[in-house]
C-alpha cells in the first residue's frame, strides 16, 4: 500500500540535515520511497494514491528512548524523594520480584501505550528481570505495533552481595542466566516483522564477581549480541568501582568486554573524564543520558557536553516510571537541552538541533539501526511523528515563516512542544496513534488491567508509596 503525506514541516534529520517548509513523504509499504517538496510529489505521484493532507503540522522522525524500564510503569509515585540505592534495595527490587502471571505484560503494555501517544517509536529497555516473563513483554510489542530493543537481565556470580545493596533478585538469579539469555534471543529475536531485538543486559557493578561481567561481555560477542549496561549511576557507584575493582568506569567496561558499536552504557553520569572520553571514544562505545532521572534520584549530571565534543555518541532515555514519572521524551529533551546549558555557564551548549538529534538519529546509531531509522530518507523504515503546532503554548509560531525569522521548528518541538501534541504516529508504514488516539490495543483496558495489577504487587511486596514529607492530610 502507498500513502502520501503532504503538506507539512518536515524536519528530516538526514544527512544533509534538511527541513523542508511544505515538504511530503510517500509511504510504500514499510519503507519511505520519497521526501520532497509537497508540489514535486503531487505532480509525480499517481492520482489513485491516497493523500493525507497534514494541514501545516510539523513532522519529526519517531522519537527513540534509549533507557526505559517497562516493568516499572506500574510503581509510578511509588519510590518519591529517595535517593538512588534506597530508592532501588527498599522499594523497586522489592516490587519487581513480586510480579507474577501476567503483571510484567501489563506493564510493558502500558508503558509502550504510553511511549507511542507521545511520539516514541523504538525503545531499548535495558534490564528486564526474570520476574517481567519475557514472553508476556515480546507479546505487548506484537500488540502495540511499537519497535522494541529488550535488554534480557543476566545476574553473574557475587563476591559481595551488591556491595551491602540488598537485592531482592538474587533470589531469581537462576533464572537469569548466560544461557536463559541465549535462548531468549534464539526465540524472539528479529520477531513481529524484524520489531523485536534481544539483547543481553548486566546488573549494575557494585562489587558483584568481575568475572561473571566478563562471561556476559564475551558471550555477547561471541554470539553477536548487543549488550546495555548501567555504569556509574550515583556518586556512590565510582567510588564502588575504584575500590571493589580498581578501575574507571570505561576502564572497568572496557576489561569486561563491554565497550565497542554494539554496546549501551547507561548513565555514565560520574567519570575520570582524561580516562573515560578516550577509552568511549576509540572503541566507539554509546552512551545514554538520563537527565529526568539523574535529576530526581539526586545522582547528578553526566558531563554530556563533553562527551559530545569528544565525538561521543549520546542518546536520550526516561529511564523508569517511578524514576521519572513519564515517558515522555520531549520533556528530557527540554531538560537535557536546558540543564547542561546550566552546569557549563554557556548557552550554547546542546542546542534544540543537537538534542533532537540525540532522541532521533544518535538513538538509532546506539541501536545499531540508524540504516533503517532515526532519520526521514529514501529507504528507510517509515516510522514518523505529526505533531500539531498550533496551541496557544506554540504560539507565535507560524509554519509560513519558518527560516524566515520565526520561531525555528526545531527550537518549537524540544522547548514548546510535549507528548500532548502528538497526534499521529506511523511505525512499519503503519498508523499506530490517530488523531491522538492508540489504533492497535484499547486504552481504556490497558489502563484497567495496571491498575488491578498494582494492588496485587504492591500486597505481595508489602512496599505502599512512601509517606509524603510536608504530611498533607488526606481527609
Amino acid at each position: 500500500m502507498e500513502r502520501l503525506y503532504t503538506n507539512a514541516t518536515i524536519i528530516t534529520v538526514d544527512s544533509e540535515r534538511r527541513v523542508f517548509r511544505d515538504g511530503a513523504i510517500l509511504v510504500s509499504g514499510s519503507r519511505i520511497s520519497a521526501v520532497d517538496t509537497s508540489s514535486k510529489l503531487n505532480a509525480s505521484t499517481d492520482l489513485s494514491i491516497q493523500r493525507v493532507d497534514l494541514g501545516k503540522k510539523i513532522v519529526i522522525p519517531g522519537l527513540i528512548n534509549g533507557h526505559i524500564h517497562l516493568i516499572q510503569s506500574l510503581m509510578k509515585g511509588l519510590a518519591e524523594d529517595l535517593n538512588l540505592h534506597e530508592w532501588a534495595s527498599c522499594a523497586i527490587w522489592p516490587l519487581e520480584v513480586a510480579y507474577e502471571g501476567d503483571d510484567g505484560y501489563v506493564a510493558a503494555k502500558l508503558a509502550m501505550a504510553d511511549m507511542m501517544k507521545s511520539g516514541t517509536t523504538c525503545f531499548l529497555e535495558p534490564m528486564l528481570p526474570a520476574s517481567a516473563g519475557f514472553a508476556g513483554v515480546a507479546k505487548a510489542v506484537g500488540e502495540t505495533g511499537i519497535r522494541g530493543c529488550l535488554g534480557k537481565l543476566v545476574k553473574g556470580p557475587k563476591s559481595t552481595p551488591s556491595a551491602g545493596i540488598r537485592d531482592d533478585r538474587d533470589r531469581q538469579s537462576h533464572l537469569m542466566t548466560i544461557d536463559t539469555a541465549l535462548e531468549a534471543h534464539k526465540d524472539f529475536h528479529g520477531s513481529y516483522d524484524d520489531r523485536l531485538h534481544v539483547w543481553m543486559a548486566t546488573e549494575t557493578p557494585r562489587g558483584q564477581d568481575e568475572s561473571g561481567f566478563a562471561a556476559i561481555g564475551k558471550a555477547c560477542l561471541d554470539n553477536d549480541i548487543r549488550l546495555t549496561v548501567h555504569c556509574s549511576e550515583a556518586p556512590k557507584d565510582f567510588e564502588m568501582l575504584r575500590d571493589a575493582y580498581d578501575a574507571t568506569p570505561a576502564q572497568f567496561c572496557e576489561r569486561i568486554h563491554a565497550t565497542g558499536p554494539h554496546v549501551v552504557l547507561g548513565h555514565m553520569t560520574h567519570l575520570a573524564l582524561d580516562t573515560d572520553l578516550k577509552i568511549l571514544k576509540e572503541s566507539g562505545t554509546n552512551v545514554a543520558h538520563n537527565p529526568t532521572s539523574n535529576a530526581k534520584l539526586a545522582d547528578g549530571i553526566a558531563p554530556v557536553p563533553q562527551m559530545l565534543e569528544a565525538g561521543i555518541n549520546v542518546c536520550i532515555g526516561t529511564d523508569g516510571a517511578p524514576c521519572n514519572n513519564n515517558h515522555d521524551l520531549f520533556r528530557d529533551m527540554h531538560l537535557a537541552s536546558v540543564i547542561h546549558k546550566a552546569t557549563t555557564n554557556d548557552a550554547s551548549v546542546l542546542s534544540s538541533e543537537q538534542v533532537l538529534e540525540m532522541a532521533t538519529i544518535n538513538a538509532a546509531k546506539a541501536l545499531g539501526l540508524d540504516k533503517d531509522l532515526g532519520s526521514l530518507e529514501v529507504g528507510k523504515k517509515a516510522d514518523f511523528v505529526v505533531i500539531d503546532p498550533t496551541g496557544i503554548h506554540a504560539a507565535p509560531y507560524d509554519p509560513f515563516q519558518v527560516g524566515e525569522g520565526g520561531i525555528y521548528p526545531s527550537t518549537l518541538v524540544v522547548h514548546s512542544c510535549s507528548g500532548r501534541d502528538v497526534v499521529t504516529v506511523v511505525i512499519d508504514g503503519e498508523v499506530v496513534v490517530k488523531d491522538g488516539q492508540l489504533t492497535q490495543v484499547d486504552e481504556e483496558e490497558i489502563k484497567a488491567a495496571a491498575r488491578e495489577a498494582i494492588k496485587g504487587i504492591r500486597k505481595r511486596s508489602g512496599v505502599s508509596a512512601q509517606p509524603m514529607k510536608n504530611k498533607w492530610q488526606y481527609i
